[in-house]
């Protein structure tokens, strides 16, 4: 297997995905869910190991918000 970014779709069932991640959500709190949030990256990120493809990850996560339009407070 390459130690490279998958970018491409992968998802098996992504709407099945996606449902499970928003219930995942439910009935938390803002802090609660963050603290979800962490807790499945790190699973995502010991599960996948290795550092390069972590590091690309974490940049174009980045990168993808810093080319969101800034938003601002209602």
């Amino acid at each position: 297997m390459p130690n490279t970014l998958n970018t491409q779709p992968n998802l098996a069932r992504p709407d099945d995905f996606y449902e499970a991640l928003i219930e995942m959500h439910r009935d938390l709190d803002e802090a609660k869910s963050q603290a979800a949030n962490a807790q499945l990256i790190l699973l995502l990120a010991n599960h996948i190991g290795d550092h390069d493809v972590l590091l690309a990850a974490m940049a174009a996560a980045r990168e993808g918000v810093t080319e969101m339009p800034a938003t601002t407070p209602a």
